[in-house]
Order: structure tokens, then sequence, then C-alpha cells
């Protein structure tokens, strides 16, 4: 028996989580209710290798097995989502590129399934990054992305955007189509440092083409418990956004670089994993946290 199951028996309150909060009870999620529109969130971060990607992957394994459709869009020019689900990004004939800019191209003309059930992709590559230079003469440019994606609403329980790391046109429009942002933090200083400016921006997306956009939560990736650096970094985090930050914690595993190489969830991967049951638990507080999802 650890200690914080000790504590849990000797005291009857639930033991503290790694963010340094009370772990709650966060319950099963109930099936999903048909007849809805897609939750959409977007996965938004202007610094690069905060787990953005590994995020969207595994989250959206963890919802798809709760029985959610599931729509994943790669909204990044790099490509990782698509690669990371094991396709090839510079083989596409079609692309959310396409989507955005060729009004005769259809969503089911770019969809592709992976091999998880429930869990489809929009794939993306290079061609992506001449979107942003060709929307900016667009009428209605920031709701470019919010366009593809209303016709396949009811056909989904969640939409996972991932976006590119950067706060330039493409993040605006993955904002401006969303219900919700989660935003991944590696737990390193460098990381803390650029939320200020994303919280600027999301705040500026809810006044002029979002208003009911939402921050559903921080997530504190890449944790190292063993570092004093991690712990005081999720420390000050916790300070500064009390419980707008999940309590659930994505720790460092080689797994999740494994289960990339092998382009496949580390829920299907490595199912009994820590990192598979991380992402099962933050599944769980996403429902929570967004009902009717």
């Amino acid at each position: 028996m650890t200690d914080s199951q000790d504590l849990f028996e000797a005291s009857g309150q639930p033991p503290l989580g790694p963010t340094g909060r009370l772990m709650p009870h966060i319950p099963e999620p109930s099936p999903p209710q048909p007849g809805g529109r897609a939750l959409v969130l977007a996965m938004c971060n202007q610094k690069g290798g905060v787990g953005k990607t590994t995020t969207v992957i595994n989250l959206g394994a963890a919802l798809a097995e709760t029985g959610r459709r599931v729509l994943l869009v790669d909204f990044d020019p790099q490509g990782s989502l698509t690669v990371g689900l094991g396709f090839n990004a510079h083989e596409l004939e079609l692309s959310v590129y396409h989507l955005l800019m060729d009004g005769d191209v259809r969503l089911p003309d770019v969809l592709l399934h992976t091999r998880t059930a429930n869990l489809d992709l929009l794939p993306s590559n290079i061609d992506l990054s001449a979107a942003e230079m060709r929307l900016v003469t667009e009428v209605g440019r920031e709701q470019a992305l919010a366009r593809v994606l209303r016709p396949v609403l009811a056909d989904y329980d969640v939409i996972l955007v991932d976006c590119q790391p950067s706060l330039g046109l493409l993040a605006v429009n993955a904002l401006t189509a969303a219900n919700g942002v989660i935003i991944p933090l590696e737990c390193e200083y460098f990381a803390l440092r650029g939320v200020a400016l994303l919280q600027e921006t999301i705040e500026k997306v809810r006044e002029r083409t979002n208003f009911d956009l939402q921050i559903v939560g921080l997530l504190g990736t890449m944790y190292d418990g063993r570092t004093l650096h991690a712990r005081e970094v999720l420390q000050t985090l916790v300070e500064g956004w009390g419980d707008t930050v999940f309590h659930t914690v994505i720790r460092r595993t080689v797994k999740f670089s494994d289960s990339t190489v092998a382009g496949e969830p580390i829920l299907s991967y490595a199912p009994a994993s820590a990192g598979s049951e991380s992402y099962r638990q933050l599944a769980r507080e996403v429902l929570a946290r967004c009902p009717g999802a």
C-alpha cells in the first residue's frame, strides 16, 4: 500500500495529487448522447515541444475508448499529428489545406480513418503553410476552419484541433472554431513565460470572433516529479491559475516516443502503461468539465 493510500485510510480524505491539491473523484463518463453537436477543443500553445500533438493523439484515443466519435484535425504545417498516427504526410493527395482553399473539395474527400475505432483524422502537411498567406486577403478569414467543420459537427462527439506553435492566423482560426481551449505546458520555467501572451490572444478572440470561447484547462506535461524544478513549476502554475489546472499530469516516459514511431496512440501500443492511464484520467476530467460532450 502506498503512503497516499495510508493517508487516505487514516484521514478519510482523498490523497494529494501531483499538483499539490486533493485529488477529487473523477467519475466514469456516461455514454455519449445522440443527436448533439460536437465539442470542438483547440490544443494550443505558441511554444513548441510541450506535448500538444502527443496529447491530441492520446486524449483522442482515450475519448474514443468511451464510445465517442472523435475527429482529430492536424492544423500544423509540420504534419506531426498525421505522422504520429502512421500516415505519410508527404504522400497526401488532399489535406486540410485543400479544404480551406478549394471550394470543390469536401471533408469526406480528405478524411482518413485511423487504426483506432471511432478515431478519424483530417491530415496536414507543409502545404498548409501557404494557407496563412492566402487567407489574409479572404473575407471572414478567421472563420475558415469553422466553415470546414460545420457540416460534420453532428457526425462527431468531440473534435480536437492540433494547433501549430505560433499565434498566427491558423491559431486564430482554430480558436474561432473551438468551444474551448486546452493548454499543454511542459513543466519547465520557459513554458510559463508564454502563457500570459496566449491568454491575451484568447481574450482577443473571445472579444472579436468567438464570444463563448472558454479555457477548459491547463495541462502539465513531461513532468518528472523527482526534480525540484518540475515540482516548483507545477506549484507556480497552480498558484497562478488555481482550479483551471487539470488534476491530471502527464509524466515523462519513453513509451510516448516509442508509440509515435509505431504510428499509434500509447493506449493501443502500451495499454497498461502509466501514460495510458494518465490520458484515460484526462479524458474523464475533460468530459467532467464539458457536460454534454
